[in-house]
């Protein structure tokens, strides 16, 4: 700790001023030896500190407090198990473009390679998962790297950093002079970059010209609180957009250029197609989903992104809402003759949208028990308000809800992202009520999902984080199931994914929160307001069909 008749402070201590300078006002962390310094520091600095159960609950909260708020989140781990149980969350965090940063413990450097406790090669481990690690080899330095390590974060598309800081680094003391200390707002540069202009122009001479085109909003629309720029693309060019990640709610639903259902459609029928902040991964099919014959562009804020898995037309690396305000600006003036004739296009895909919700509404509201996860979801999306921040954390289940629920406003919707992470949703609970405790949560769990980082319902007990929880309980990993049905037949189709029938009220009544169990349908949404009033943390345990899949479930890739 500070040390004012000789002018010293620790390593600990810097790193919590570090971490101060960069906005960051809480880590999520599991103790350790190593680490503890660290806490002192946060208590003098005005950072607040949340103790968790499991290491990978840490990173996962660091990471959906990124997306929620925009800044860097920070977890702190202790060395070995400590560092290998946050891996998980640090690959999370990469495959979605969230910046955090992991700091993880290590020996002292006095007991290099002597078989220290915990001693691991961390850096060399976390290297292929981050966009920087590195040791701090010395106390003096501790502050700098945390700087260079979130400077790191944000360069190209965001992403995770980590820092392994040996013990003795941490304790020790150095005069504050010899110590560099990066000042807030004055050691990262803007990183939003505004595309290259000619590619601007010929972007917007494309939408002006097309007759049938269509726009993808993905995550890094959010990311680069690019919203207002999409909103006024979209409606000034009168197109049809679609979402996907972080970048549902950038329309609100009922809005007339808000399209969820069609996408597939839109894509095979589309002259042009733009796609924002989005790759051509597993979601999108590799490219391959999108029209032959179609006009493709792409915008991302990593270059090797751009044109990865697919050709494309006309490439633009930028940040979503520089470049989608310029081509705005470039198209106006010249809209009438393109955008005033869409409206036959927009026609013709809000009818294979009324189509899609007309066959699926007798599951919609089905009366069935064991309930269809369907009614489950549409349930839920009728409670939803604008100020709800949607979690999803499942498997089959909230493939079932991703097609029904829709968020009300931007940045109110998270899922995992393309690793697929189960065990996300009590941790992005975690993150979203702590920073924005104005917000209703409402999450969504896989009974399997939930059980993954359970626990750490605990945790948003203690630290009174009430939110509105919900497992569709099935008592299997009815995704893997439905592949192993499908490969294997009926005879092999529950092996390895049949879980125990869980009463999971009972689970959060035991640790002091809210619970109820639901098997009628007409009982969801009254006990989803109940939930809500009790001011808790709360699980609705709702017992859903087993055998009912979500069709993304039976059209994965993985199982053709």
């Amino acid at each position: 700790m500070p040390d004012d008749s000789q002018n010293l402070i620790s390593g600990g201590h810097l790193v919590a001023k570090a971490l101060k300078a960069e906005g960051v006002d809480v880590i999520y962390t599991l103790c350790g030896g190593h680490i503890i310094d660290i806490y002192d520091g946060c208590v003098d600095e005005g950072i607040d500190v949340i103790d968790v159960r499991h290491e990978q609950v840490a990173a996962h909260a660091a990471d959906g407090y990124a997306r929620i708020t925009g800044k860097p989140g920070c977890a702190v781990v202790t060395a070995g198990p400590g560092t290998t149980d946050a891996v998980t969350g640090v690959a999370n965090a990469f495959r979605a473009e969230s910046p955090m940063l992991l700091i993880g413990g290590q020996g002292a450097h006095s007991q290099h390679k002597m078989g220290s406790l915990q001693d691991l090669p961390h850096v060399d481990m976390m290297a292929p998962i981050t966009k920087f690690a590195a040791t701090v080899p010395d106390t003096a330095r501790a502050a700098d790297m945390v700087s260079m390590a979130f400077r790191e974060c944000f360069h190209g598309a965001p992403g995770p950093s980590f820092l392994e800081i040996p013990r003795d680094v941490l304790d020790a003391k150095v005069p504050v002079e010899t110590a560099r200390v990066p000042r807030a707002g004055h050691y990262r540069a803007s990183t939003r970059g505004a595309g290259d202009p000619e590619s601007v122009q010929k972007l917007a001479d494309l939408l002006v010209q097309a007759e049938k085109p269509a726009i993808l909003l993905g995550s890094q629309v959010w990311t680069t609180r690019a919203t207002d720029a999409a909103v006024e693309l979209v409606r000034t060019l009168n197109m049809p957009a679609y979402m996907n990640g972080a970048g549902r709610g950038t329309l609100p639903p009922g809005d007339p250029h808000h399209f969820q259902l069609s996408r597939r459609y839109a894509f095979s029928h589309a002259d042009l197609i733009v796609i924002v902040g989005t790759p051509f991964d597993f979601r999108m099919g590799y490219g391959k989903r999108l029209s032959p014959d179609a006009t493709v562009v792409q915008i991302d804020l990593d270059y090797r992104t751009v044109g990865k898995n697919r050709d494309i037309d006309l490439g633009i690396v930028g940040d979503a809402g520089l470049v989608l305000s310029a081509v705005t600006q470039a198209a106006s003036g010249r809209i009438d003759g393109g955008a005033g004739k869409r409206k036959e296009w927009l026609d013709e895909l809000r009818a294979v949208e009324q189509k899609a919700i007309e066959k699926r509404l007798p599951n919609l509201r089905s009366d069935a028990s064991p309930i269809h996860p369907y009614r489950l979801v549409s349930e839920i999306n009728d409670f939803l308000t604008e100020d709800s921040i949607y979690i999803g954390d499942g498997g089959d289940i909230v493939t079932f809800s991703g097609q029904v629920v829709q968020p009300k406003s931007p940045g109110h919707w998270m899922d995992p992202g393309p690793l697929g992470t189960l065990g996300v949703g009590v941790p992005f609970v975690m993150a979203a009520k702590q920073a924005r405790p104005d917000k209703e949560v409402v999450a969504l769990f896989g009974d399997g999902a939930f059980s993954l980082t359970g626990w750490d319902f605990e945790t948003l007990v203690r630290f009174d984080l009430p939110f509105v929880g919900i497992v569709g309980n099935n008592s299997s990993m009815n995704q893997i199931r439905y592949g192993q049905k499908a490969k294997y037949g009926e005879e092999r189709e529950r092996i390895g994914n049949t879980l125990g029938d869980v009463p999971y009220d009972q689970f959060a009544r035991m640790l002091g929160g809210h619970g109820e169990e639901v098997r009628d349908p007409a009982d969801i949404g009254p006990a989803l307001r109940r939930a809500r009033e009790s001011g808790k943390p709360s699980l609705i345990n709702v017992w859903v069909d087993p055998d009912a899949y979500a069709p993304g479930t039976m059209n994965q890739t993985m199982y053709k």
